[in-house]
């Protein structure tokens, strides 16, 4: 597939531009991959019992190559609207420099060697769930939801939020209550982070038709739902604590980055829309170190999960 891409398409103009292996890179969308991976990694560390270090390694890498193959799917069916967006408009396809049917083809080889490989590295539970993830981001997200409700983040970022939920599976086989917690936890944290970015691209979306919450409820709506959700989140990231999976310091440290980020969507709520949704930035760049902060917070301080576990069962 590396070499120079030809194409005519809706989603561009006739291109030809050389094609490289960071260009196919950035179709899995690096940065948010980094975010499932890490959330997923956590999953494993924290679920109780053993799986050899080199078998969690698999399943990480896993979780990756699931994560960006529905990524590259996304942008092979996003390709028309990603042209006329200026925050997307320079991605791989719609740049001319990978044609959609070599994208949409890496994407699937990728979520079936993925899959695959869960199932036969760990067990067929995760490699199950892994499937019904990148589907659920495919299908229901990207095809169904993004171009015909403001709701599309809100029920979509279920895709996102299952990360965690696989890598107790790989470990354990089963799902159970503690990583259920850890799926509400990036359910919930979805939507502020997603609108407060919504919010500074909301003539982008606009531009493509997308019915994001701002272009659709407006900017005053979007910005009192971020503050609720901010809000549910704050008992929601203690729910491992009282689960008995993290000890005080997760409790305390997830309490602090729970206020602050309330007070971040309170700022957002209070700005006016003279200021150039600067507040809005500010709150999407804290909302990734938040969930970042939260996760590396249950790594220092997560225990207890085995003995939980015992009880419970």
């Amino acid at each position: 597939m590396n070499g120079t891409t030809l194409h005519s398409d809706a989603g561009g103009a006739v291109a030809s531009l050389p094609s490289s292996a960071g260009d196919f890179i950035a179709l899995m969308k690096p940065r948010v991959m980094s975010l499932v991976v890490f959330t997923g990694a956590v999953g494993i560390w924290l679920a109780p019992g053993n799986l050899h270090p080199l078998l969690a390694a698999v399943a990480v890498l896993c979780i990756a190559i699931g994560s960006g193959a529905a990524g590259a799917i996304n942008m092979w069916y996003d390709r028309d609207i990603d042209a006329v967006m200026t925050r997307t408009a320079a991605r791989p396809i719609p740049a001319g420099r990978i044609a959609p049917d070599d994208a949409l083809g890496f994407g699937v080889l990728c979520a079936i060697g993925a899959v695959g490989l869960m199932g036969l590295a760990t067990n067929w539970l995760a490699a199950f769930l892994l499937a019904a993830t990148i589907a659920f981001y495919v299908i229901v997200y990207t095809m169904w939801l993004k171009r015909r409700t403001p709701q599309n983040i809100v029920i979509g970022g279920a895709a996102g939020a299952f990360p965690p939920v696989i890598g107790w599976a790989a470990v354990t086989g089963t799902v159970d209550l503690v990583p259920l917690a850890l799926f509400a936890l990036v359910f919930f944290w979805t939507p502020p982070h997603f609108w407060a970015l919504a919010l500074y691209s909301s003539a982008d979306y606009a531009r493509a038709g997308v019915p994001m919450m701002p272009v659709v409820a407006g900017r005053r709506a979007t910005k009192r739902q971020m503050l609720a959700y901010t809000l549910l989140l704050l008992p929601l990231a203690l729910a491992p604590w009282a689960l008995g999976a993290a000890g005080i310091v997760y409790a305390v440290g997830a309490l602090a980055l729970g206020l602050v980020f309330v007070a971040a969507a309170v700022r957002v709520l209070g700005e006016p829309d003279s200021d150039g949704d600067r507040a809005a930035r500010q709150m999407f760049g804290f909302s990734i170190l938040y969930l970042f902060m939260i996760f590396g917070l249950l790594v220092i301080d997560g225990g207890g999960v085995q003995a939980w576990h015992n009880v419970a069962w």
